[in-house]
């Protein structure tokens, strides 16, 4: 299989959700109690982080507190688990992600559910995007200069990840597979302790989500030699992307909202619709933006359709990263 052909189109951007704006909102289902809204992930991360900004948006607008509770454990299947058992009702949801609800289909062997069959969409709510950081020690000022680098000392370079199947790991695998360089993975339990041993020097370089190392950038810590994005970031204008030196490399995440299967298509639609909405509201994309993701907001359908996408585009970086369960 040759490096750049691999599933044309595939690794593709994504930029096919309406963007216009909601009209009005849908009618028929009101909460008569609170809402909760399950992460799989520990208070304060970036999927715990979006949960409450999303939870709080569409609160005013359903009348009904959206309450947000962390199930931790197995990659997030835990929360997954419970909400594909709970009742199809409207009253619990998910936030779901790129890991949670594609790849750990490809990753697990058994899952106590099936990441599509199980839940019904509900909206896409962000996509996120990676900084390829460098400790300011190496000597490589662009991707250009760190693929030489990496070719020149093949599994010299040290990647830290936040482990095998993150999406660290699956940004610096597809870099490998495109590039032809390779380097050393080095798994560590979470985003966080990477960049901390980035900033240290005890790694070289890390695929980090922008939300988890654009403070580490500006505030000189780290060098940040190109973005993910198929275009360059208005918040790092100067920071060139991947594939301006690495031709096609694109590489995205993202979170979005999921109701237990079977839940009423007039409780997804009015649900779908507050969340499309909130994320239209301009102070709403700000926010997210500084938190380095591109609001999206999408119909049931869109969402559905996305992941089915995502659950082949990731089964194929599982593929070629050789990632586990650790």
């Amino acid at each position: 299989m040759h490096r750049r052909t691999l599933l044309p189109g595939l690794f593709a951007p994504w930029a096919g959700l309406s963007l216009l704006p909601i009209a009005a909102h849908a009618q028929g289902w009101a909460p008569d109690r609170p809402v909760r809204m399950l992460v799989g992930f520990a208070a304060g991360g970036s999927t715990d982080t979006t949960a409450r900004i999303v939870a709080q948006a569409i609160t005013p607008a359903l009348g009904q507190s959206v309450l947000v509770e962390n199930r931790t454990g197995a990659g997030g299947n835990v929360a997954s688990e419970v909400a594909a058992r709970s009742a199809p009702d409207g009253y619990t949801l998910v936030m779901g992600s790129m890991g949670t609800h594609a790849v750990n289909q490809a990753l697990f062997r058994t899952l106590p559910f099936h990441v599509a069959k199980d839940f019904a969409p509900v909206s896409l709510v962000a996509l996120s995007h990676n900084l390829l950081v460098v400790h300011p020690a190496l000597p490589a000022q662009s991707v250009t200069e760190l693929v030489a680098l990496a070719k020149a000392r093949p599994g010299g370079l040290n990647a830290g990840t936040g482990g095998s199947g993150s999406s660290q790991h699956f940004a610096a695998a597809l870099f490998e597979h495109q590039a032809g360089v390779r380097f050393t993975q080095v798994h560590y339990r979470g985003g966080a302790p990477a960049m901390a041993d980035l900033v240290s020097g005890r790694v070289d370089l890390v695929f980090a989500p922008m939300v988890e190392s654009i403070q580490q950038v500006r505030a000189g810590q780290v060098r940040a030699l190109g973005i993910s994005r198929a275009e360059r970031s208005p918040y790092l204008p100067e920071v060139p992307t991947i594939s301006e030196q690495v031709p096609g490399y694109v590489f995205r995440s993202w979170l979005g909202v999921f109701a237990p299967a079977g839940t009423p298509p007039a409780v997804v639609a009015r649900l779908s619709q507050e969340i499309q909405a909130a994320m239209r509201v301009p102070a709403m994309r700000e926010r997210m933006a500084e938190l380095g993701y591109d609001a999206v907001g999408s119909t049931p359908e869109e969402f559905a359709s996305f992941q089915q996408v995502e659950i082949a585009r990731t089964a194929e970086l599982v593929r070629i990263s050789g990632a586990t369960v650790e």
